[in-house]
């Protein structure tokens, strides 16, 4: 096998794949360029369900993946109740539809700005067991397609016109994103006292898992969840610069301030 089909971090492949799934997404938008907003709606909705039926046959596969399993032995191997579409990147799979068709802003823009970063985060740094294999293993696949779905969904929010961000939007979304966040945090806490996943990390609210940018804020505040509060110094800065960059290049559209 070519030596091109290692997907590894930075790689050729990886970009090929992003550069890909972007021109995928530009096309589909000048095709959708003039139906309604109903049914771009509809097609972002039916495109994360449908990743969402891939998501877990993905987990099935890895969890009878015998070097996935050695691989992560130290997070006591796969765990159903560990691998739920409830991480920052695949959360949106769930959120995306709901934002979309009820048209509710503030999760438009949890979904805008931070499922194009999550899943970025995660195409570029891979966890355990997601690099320096072969595109074609089962757990590369499910892995890597996801968060590119994940990754182009999100933007067409935006590119389909669905959603233009305003400063405004920005306190709704710090909102958001801590309530989304205090009810997984929530949730990792239910797993853990029950012991149904003792390792529950979601959001990496509990643990830092060796995070570099999460180590620094841990040292600052060293309290579960909490920590993550420093976040919005990166957050604030990253949503005002999209939103800037759409008033200078986007325009805004009656119909999209309802």
């Amino acid at each position: 096998m070519s030596d091109f089909w290692i997907l590894r971090p930075m790689g050729p492949l990886l970009w090929a794949m992003i550069g890909a799934s972007l021109l995928i997404l530009a096309i589909v938008s000048i095709l959708l360029r003039n139906t309604s907003q109903r049914t771009k709606a509809w097609v972002i909705s039916i495109v994360c369900w449908i990743t969402l039926i891939g998501f877990f046959v993905y987990k099935y596969y890895l969890s009878i993946d015998p070097e996935y399993n050695v691989l992560r032995a130290d997070m006591g191997g796969f765990n159903w109740w560990g691998e739920f579409p409830l991480h920052l990147c695949n959360i949106n799979l769930l959120l995306m539809p709901i934002a979309v068709l009820t048209k509710k802003r503030p999760l438009m823009s949890f979904c805008f700005f931070l499922g194009p970063l999550g899943a970025l985060m995660a195409l570029l740094m891979p966890g355990t067991g997601f690099s320096d294999c072969s595109i074609f293993l089962p757990r590369m696949l499910g892995y890597f397609g996801t968060h590119l779905i994940v990754f182009v969904a999100a933007l067409a929010i935006g590119t389909f016109g669905l959603y233009r961000p305003r400063m405004k939007d920005l306190l709704p979304l710090i909102g958001t994103i801590f309530i989304v966040s205090l009810v997984i945090f929530g949730f990792n806490m239910l797993l853990r006292t029950t012991g149904l996943y003792p390792n529950s990390n979601y959001f990496y609210n509990v643990e830092t898992e060796g995070n570099a940018i999460l180590e620094i804020f841990y040292r600052w505040i060293p309290i579960p969840f909490l920590y993550e509060l420093p976040s919005v110094l990166i957050l604030v800065p990253y949503a005002a610069l999209i939103t800037l960059l759409f008033r200078l290049f986007g325009k805004e559209k009656d119909s999209q301030e309802a």
